[in-house]
Protein backbone atom coordinates (compact mmCIF):
# COMPACT_ATOMS: atom_id res chain seq x y z
CA UNK A 1 0.00 0.00 0.00
CA UNK A 2 1.64 3.03 -1.00
CA UNK A 3 2.37 5.82 1.47
CA UNK A 4 -0.28 8.10 -0.18
CA UNK A 5 -2.76 5.52 -0.01
CA UNK A 6 -2.89 5.47 3.76
CA UNK A 7 -2.82 9.45 3.50
CA UNK A 8 0.35 9.84 5.02
CA UNK A 9 1.21 13.00 5.75
CA UNK A 10 4.43 14.87 5.08
CA UNK A 11 5.36 15.80 9.29
CA UNK A 12 4.58 11.37 9.35
CA UNK A 13 7.14 11.02 6.86
CA UNK A 14 9.54 13.24 8.24
CA UNK A 15 9.36 11.43 10.94
CA UNK A 16 9.84 7.71 10.23
CA UNK A 17 13.30 9.46 8.19
CA UNK A 18 14.47 10.96 11.25
CA UNK A 19 13.86 7.66 12.93
CA UNK A 20 15.59 5.37 10.07
CA UNK A 21 18.50 7.88 10.67
CA UNK A 22 19.31 7.83 14.16
CA UNK A 23 20.26 4.45 13.27
CA UNK A 24 23.43 6.14 11.02
CA UNK A 25 23.72 7.66 7.61
CA UNK A 26 21.74 5.97 4.91
CA UNK A 27 20.74 6.58 0.95
CA UNK A 28 17.35 7.08 0.21
CA UNK A 29 17.04 3.32 -1.05
CA UNK A 30 17.99 2.48 2.17
CA UNK A 31 15.52 4.35 3.91
CA UNK A 32 12.63 3.75 2.00
CA UNK A 33 13.35 0.06 2.38
CA UNK A 34 13.49 -0.18 6.20
CA UNK A 35 10.23 1.63 6.61
CA UNK A 36 8.79 -1.09 4.28
CA UNK A 37 10.54 -4.04 6.34
CA UNK A 38 9.91 -2.28 9.57
CA UNK A 39 6.56 -1.54 9.06
CA UNK A 40 5.91 -5.15 7.30
CA UNK A 41 5.15 -4.09 4.00
CA UNK A 42 2.53 -1.55 5.04
CA UNK A 43 3.84 1.58 4.41
CA UNK A 44 5.61 1.94 0.56
CA UNK A 45 7.30 5.23 0.37
CA UNK A 46 7.77 6.44 -3.24
CA UNK A 47 10.81 7.78 -4.18
CA UNK A 48 9.60 11.63 -4.86
CA UNK A 49 7.67 11.96 -1.67
CA UNK A 50 11.14 10.07 0.05
CA UNK A 51 13.21 12.58 -1.75
CA UNK A 52 10.99 15.55 -1.05
CA UNK A 53 11.05 14.76 2.70
CA UNK A 54 15.06 14.77 2.80
CA UNK A 55 15.35 18.11 1.19
CA UNK A 56 12.89 19.36 3.19
CA UNK A 57 14.27 18.23 6.68
CA UNK A 58 18.31 19.08 5.00
CA UNK A 59 16.55 22.68 4.24
CA UNK A 60 16.24 22.63 8.10
CA UNK A 61 18.92 21.75 9.39
CA UNK A 62 17.59 18.42 10.62
CA UNK A 63 19.72 16.34 8.37
CA UNK A 64 23.05 16.83 6.13
CA UNK A 65 24.33 14.81 3.31
CA UNK A 66 26.95 13.95 1.54
CA UNK A 67 28.15 11.69 -1.75
CA UNK A 68 29.18 7.72 -0.89
CA UNK A 69 29.17 4.53 -2.59
CA UNK A 70 26.79 2.06 -1.75
CA UNK A 71 27.29 -1.36 -1.19
CA UNK A 72 27.06 -2.05 -4.81
CA UNK A 73 29.66 0.48 -5.56
CA UNK A 74 27.06 3.10 -6.81
CA UNK A 75 27.19 6.55 -5.82
CA UNK A 76 24.84 7.70 -3.02
CA UNK A 77 23.70 10.86 -1.80
CA UNK A 78 23.99 9.52 1.92
CA UNK A 79 22.38 11.27 4.99
CA UNK A 80 22.25 11.41 7.84
CA UNK A 81 21.11 13.05 11.62
CA UNK A 82 22.41 16.73 12.66
CA UNK A 83 22.42 17.69 16.23
CA UNK A 84 19.14 19.08 15.99
CA UNK A 85 18.08 16.61 14.01
CA UNK A 86 18.47 14.32 16.97
CA UNK A 87 16.71 16.76 19.49
CA UNK A 88 13.84 17.13 16.68
CA UNK A 89 13.48 13.44 16.47
CA UNK A 90 12.82 12.99 20.18
CA UNK A 91 10.68 15.88 20.55
CA UNK A 92 8.23 14.91 17.65
CA UNK A 93 8.25 11.14 18.63
CA UNK A 94 7.16 12.51 22.12
CA UNK A 95 4.59 14.59 20.41
CA UNK A 96 2.96 11.65 17.39
CA UNK A 97 3.25 8.94 20.36
CA UNK A 98 0.49 11.15 22.62
CA UNK A 99 -1.29 11.79 19.09
CA UNK A 100 -1.28 8.40 18.27
CA UNK A 101 -2.72 7.44 21.60
CA UNK A 102 -5.41 9.83 21.87
CA UNK A 103 -6.72 8.57 18.21
CA UNK A 104 -6.67 4.80 19.52
CA UNK A 105 -8.86 6.08 22.31
CA UNK A 106 -11.18 8.06 20.29
CA UNK A 107 -11.34 4.86 18.30
CA UNK A 108 -11.89 2.19 20.87
CA UNK A 109 -13.92 4.25 22.55
CA UNK A 110 -17.49 2.76 23.45
CA UNK A 111 -20.36 4.89 21.79
CA UNK A 112 -22.02 7.56 23.46
CA UNK A 113 -25.23 7.48 25.70
CA UNK A 114 -27.81 8.59 23.48
CA UNK A 115 -28.90 12.52 24.15
CA UNK A 116 -32.63 13.00 25.60
CA UNK A 117 -32.66 15.17 21.80
CA UNK A 118 -32.17 12.07 19.67
CA UNK A 119 -34.42 9.95 21.68
CA UNK A 120 -37.28 12.52 20.98
CA UNK A 121 -35.83 12.12 16.89
CA UNK A 122 -36.40 8.90 16.69
CA UNK A 123 -39.71 8.54 17.92
CA UNK A 124 -41.20 11.28 15.78
CA UNK A 125 -39.91 9.27 12.35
Amino acid sequence: MAAEELGLLSGTLDLLVLRTLAWGPQHGFAIAKWIKTSSDGTLLIEDRALYLALHRLEERGLVESQWGLSDNNRRARFYQLTRTGRKQLQSRTDHWTQYAAAVFKVLSAPAPAPSPASALDARRS
